[in-house]
Formats: structure tokens, sequence, C-alpha cells
């Protein structure tokens, strides 16, 4: 059956870090019934995942490695392995089961403190997560990964590595075996220019596990400007007076930066529209919409574009927005309505790219739920959402320890401290040739 999607994966992770409470109390199952369960799974991955035919994934094939898999379970626990096997063959980020175990690799992004892909052929680490483990332990954008946990990374990232192979799944299995799990601390060989060493991301202990933040909404004034750092409680409605009470605040600033930086776990719109509607003065689309699932059960595409609406007093400078591989799903969103509504100049690299809008679904025996990308999301100016790039694009090899490493938020307030000076210049020379037109008429 289908069920209300939260994008809330933070909050389902901590609840799934173990086994279930209730899963060694659970009667135990049939091969028939998890073969129904699968099947459930495969059906409703074919009837409403919206991104096969960018991925090129043969769905078919899928059910025919795996259904023979789902005649070996004799567990619950063995049943979840083989499904999370099944839902990397869709290589998407925002594609997860609801249920997880210790062993189960942490999400990406939200359990993860670094970013990598594949580059030229070479597995680079291409950001890293401020103020986590990574960052502490020495690793930097630009290392090569060269080993995990003293395996090749050749060797290591098969187990991730969906039957669709090609840059993009290679980089996704790659994320994943960088991840770890919810037990192990993680070992990386890293090679940085010539020198070959090893760094220890959990040495302080799997602090990702349980990540604190100092409150919802953080703020500082840097001058003439403000700042704004949005955590990673975009789920929650609580959190609309929390930002309206930290803007209220810096209306008085020139200009403003809001770090979308630390909303890994994405979020709902009524969170993102009241975000944006304290921006804007008039109505404005700030996102589209496309419904996979209608088109393909009639042949009739079914698309619409979303509005924000003003709300309470409006910020009227100029807005920075500070984004990066750990900003996911809803705050990707809230980032392009910034940037199509023309509305703030985005700082940062690309974003967590989490393809579309996610529903939830559950299996009728297992009980175990999943979410899928249903619908396709494009910026305004029809740009897919997860292609989505900054107009600005730090570069992050320069990245150092502490708050003063910080390149992308250098990047911003220098950009800011430019275009404040240029509107200054340009105020002056108009009041001066204002003044000087009414003293000397033509």
């Amino acid at each position: 059956m289908k069920i209300t999607a939260l994008a809330a994966c933070l909050l389902l992770t901590l609840a799934a870090y173990t086994q279930g409470s209730t899963a060694t109390h659970i009667q135990p199952l049939t091969t028939a019934q998890y073969r129904e369960d699968f099947n459930y799974f495969w059906q409703t991955v074919n009837d409403n995942y919206c991104y096969f035919e960018k991925k090129q994934i043969d769905w078919n094939r899928i059910r025919e490695i795996y259904g023979p898999r789902i005649d070996t379970v004799g567990s619950r626990e063995s049943f979840i392995g083989v499904m999370e096997g099944a839902l990397y063959e869709l290589y998407d980020h925002h594609c997860t089961l609801r249920t997880r175990n210790r062993l189960s690799r942490r999400l990406v992004p939200t359990g993860t403190d670094v970013w990598a892909g594949f580059e030229g052929g070479r597995p680079v680490i291409t950001e890293v997560r401020k103020g986590f483990g990574a960052e502490k332990a020495g690793i930097k954008a630009g290392m090569e990964v060269v080993a995990v946990d003293g395996v090749p990374v050749s060797k290591a990232i098969e187990a991730f590595l969906p039957h669709t192979v090609n840059d993009e799944s290679r980089s996704f299995a790659l994320r994943l075996l960088l991840a770890g799990d919810h037990v192990n601390k993680r070992r990386f060989t890293l090679k940085d220019r010539e020198v070959i060493a090893d760094y220890y991301p959990d040495k302080d202990g799997l602090q990702l596990e349980d990540v604190q933040y100092a409150a919802w909404v953080e703020s500082e004034s840097l001058g003439d400007i403000g700042y704004i750092k949005v955590n990673n409680f975009l789920f929650d409605r609580a959190i609309i007076p929390r930002f309206d009470s930290v803007l209220d605040g810096l209306l008085s600033k020139k200009a403003l930066i809001v770090d979308l930086r630390e909303t890994p776990s994405g979020g709902n719109t009524t969170v993102a529209r009241a975000i944006l509607g304290r921006f804007i003065d008039t109505d404005r689309f700030y996102q589209k919409h496309e419904l996979y699932a209608e088109e393909k059960a009639t042949g009739v595409k079914r698309s619409w574009e979303e509005i924000v609406s003003p709300r309470g007093r409006r910020y009227t400078g100029r807005v920075v927005v500070l984004a990066d591989h750990w900003n996911g799903s809803i705050g990707e969103g809230i980032t392009i309505a910034f940037d199509g509504m023309e509305r703030a100049t985005v700082i940062g690299t690309e974003l967590a790219r989490l393809n579309g809008a996610v529903d939830g679904f559950e299996m009728p025996n297992t009980g175990i739920g999943f979410t899928i990308a249903t619908e396709r999301l494009y910026h305004v100016n029809g740009t897919p959402r997860e292609l989505y790039e900054p107009a600005v694009r730090p570069d992050l090899t320069k990245q150092g320890p502490g708050n003063g490493g910080d390149v992308i938020l250098n990047t911003a307030v220098e950009y800011l401290k430019r275009r404040m000076n240029a509107d200054l210049y340009r105020k002056v020379e108009g009041e001066f040739w204002g003044q000087y037109q009414s003293r000397c008429p033509s």
C-alpha cells in the first residue's frame, strides 16, 4: 500500500540503526510471502519510478536476477540485504529502504562526511563535510581513493555496484563504500599528490550516528552582512517561527547569507514556501513538477508549477545562498527557487543531486517501507533540479580545517562586499548627477 512519505530521512534512519525492536517478535514468514513482497516492490518501482529513461536500467532483468535470490531468504535480515541490493540497481541516493540493519550502509548524503566520484576514471574525494570526522582526520577535496579498510577500491565497490555500469553508477557505489556502516570504524587509504597514507574518519567515534546541532537556526553578524545557517530540520514545521525570529533580527543588514549546507535530509514544501515567502513581494513560481505514473498509465503528461506567496516582513537586501553536496531534496528545492526567482546568488558546489520528489510505499507481509522518486522536479527555467549548478563555484582544494578554511563562506563574504561597494558607488554617482542636473538645467 502507498503511504505518505516524509523526506525526513534523518529521523527514519535514527529509528532504524538497529534491526528493529519488534523484529525478533515477528512471526517467521514463508518463502512465498517474501516473494510476494519482492514482487510488490518490483511492480511498484516499475509503475512509479520516474527516472528509468535517463538511467537506461533494464528493470525486467533486475527481476530475473533478484527473484531467485529471494527463494534463498530465510530471515527478515537476509531479506533486507537482498532488497538493499535490488534498490541499489536504481543507483539513486533518493531511493531507500525505511528499515535498516546495523550493517546497512549509512544514508547518503545524511549519514556521510565525504562526497566522492569517478573523474577521468579515478575515484576522487570532491568535498568534505564541515565539522565532521573526515575533515578532522585531515581528508581534503582532491585526494584519490586507493583503498577502503585495506581493500582496493576497484574491488571494494563491487558489493554496491549496480548491473547498469557507468560513471554515475560507479560513483554511487563509491559513495556507499565511503559512507561505511553503523558499527565498524572506517580506514581510508588516500593519495594526496604522490603521498599515500591511511586516514581514520571515525577515530573519535561514529559521530554521524547522532548529529547534534547548536540550534535549529543559527545566526551571526558579519558587519553589514547577516549570516543565517539553517540546520537539518526542514522536515519540521516548528522551524518556521525559529527562522522568522532569526531573520527579523537581521532585517536591517545590507546583505544576507543563507547557509543551506547542512540540510541533507530534505523536508516539506510548507517549510520551503515559508522561508522563500520572506524574500518576495508578489506570488512567484518556484519549481515545476511532472508526475510520471499518470503519464505512463495514460500517455498524457501531467505537469504543474508550484507557487510561493509573500509572507511576513520582507527582507529586501542582497542575498547569497550557500550550497554543497549536503544540501539535499527540499534544500535543493529552496536553492533553485532562490535562483529561479532571481532573489539570490548561489555560491558553492553541486548539490546532493537527489532525483525528484519521493513517495513512500510498504510491502504487505514484512511491513518494510521504501521510498522512490515519483515526480520529476525542475528549475523554473526547465533545468532538471538534479542538474542545477551554482553560479559561483569556489575551488575546494584550497579548503582547510577550521572556520578560516571555509572557502565557500569566505567567497560569499567577498562577493557581497564587492557588490555592496558597487551599489554604494552607483548610489553616490546617481545622487551626484541628480544634484548636478538640478543645479544646471539644460
